[in-house]
């Protein structure tokens, strides 16, 4: 019957099965209840909420819920206690094997080669920490379009540390990020301590001090970023960078002329990405433009090139060669709408 029972009625007394709380209510209200009324039931005997009378055994009185609380409480803290005592152990122990090994840097703990800090207080944090200790360099690409005034101001009080102390500083931008006026005006105000170049695209934001520590974003709000310093992802970032900056157009130069009239440096862009399949999304995204900047350059794109439709302007982006951009077509061999080529027979 024991046996029985606990294969059926797995629990204990401070939850019991639906059977066992209609006879064990039924008990405590009438004081008693007739020993068949458990048959179907046994686990109230096996956890001593049932016992016979003494005075007649053919029923069956219940424990009072107080002592049956009481007696839950005190395992409960049993349970506590031991599991306070086991967690003791394990700390004295560990404790013991760490000393054996040297001592751990400060704010190691999470690793030194890959923090990952959570929190845009903590983030800051970290920042002002490697602008404190930051003595050469500092590398910055910044993706987006137009920065906005709040992004330029906090980082206003870094950057004018940096420059008290002698550090020159080197910032990437998108073509786009030449219109904005608090981009001017912070550089006017930075003199040459930074350097800006622009590209149409760049890489995700990317801070780099001394070439020793990195920051990166690591999801999409940029709530949470990766401190790196593992010499190796450092020293790949920075190269990176080198490379970006090299084929990047210092601010103070004019954009690069398409060599096709009407044609815009933007709009070669934008069709460059539109012939690799991109959408308009995506393209806005990479260009750091809105979407609707975008569609309105694409406009211009069709009419300019006499596009009637969005696969056929996939082909006159092919035909004058702005699938290319790093190679403008000969604007003498272009037919463009009205035009006969010199060629046609």
């Amino acid at each position: 019957m024991a046996g029985h029972g606990t294969a059926e009625h797995p629990h204990g007394a401070d939850r019991l099965c639906e059977a066992g709380d209609r006879v064990y209510s039924r008990a405590v209200r009438r004081g008693r209840v007739p020993r068949p009324d458990a048959e179907s039931v046994p686990c109230l005997l096996e956890l001593a909420l049932l016992h016979p009378d003494p005075d007649d055994m053919d029923w069956l009185v219940p424990t009072s819920p107080q002592e049956v609380m009481t007696r839950l409480l005190r395992g409960v803290y049993d349970e506590v206690s031991g599991s306070q005592r086991r967690v003791g152990s394990a700390v004295a122990a560990f404790e013991w094997y760490a000393g054996l090994g040297p001592p751990v840097p400060t704010g190691a703990g999470e690793g030194a080669a890959i923090r990952v800090l959570d929190g845009l207080s903590r983030i800051q944090a970290a920042m002002d920490e490697a602008t404190e200790a930051c003595t050469t360099e500092v590398l910055t690409v910044q993706p987006g379009g137009i920065r906005p005034e709040h992004e330029l101001t906090e980082g206003l009080h870094r950057a004018l540390a940096l420059r008290g102390r002698g550090v020159r500083m080197r910032d990437l931008y998108t073509h786009v990020a030449r219109h904005g006026q608090g981009l001017l005006n912070y550089l006017e105000l930075m003199g040459d301590t930074v350097e800006a170049r622009t590209l149409d695209e760049v890489i995700d934001r990317l801070i780099l001090f001394d070439r020793t520590v990195a920051f990166i974003p690591a999801n999409a709000d940029r709530t949470l970023a990766l401190e790196l310093r593992h010499p190796a992802l450092v020293g790949y970032l920075g190269t990176v960078f080198d490379r970006l900056w090299r084929l990047a157009i210092p601010l103070t130069a004019a954009l690069p002329d398409t060599g096709i009239e009407g044609i815009s440096h933007r709009e070669q862009s934008i069709a460059a990405l539109l012939a690799e399949g991109h959408q308009d999304a995506v393209i806005a995204e990479r260009l750091g433009i809105s979407v609707r900047t975008c569609r309105a350059h694409i406009a211009r794109l069709s009419e300019t090139l006499g596009a009637a439709s969005r696969a056929q302007l996939g082909v006159r982006i092919a035909q004058v060669g702005l699938d290319n951009p790093r190679q403008p077509a000969d604007i003498g061999s272009l037919t463009l709408p009205g035009q006969e080529s010199p060629t046609a027979r």
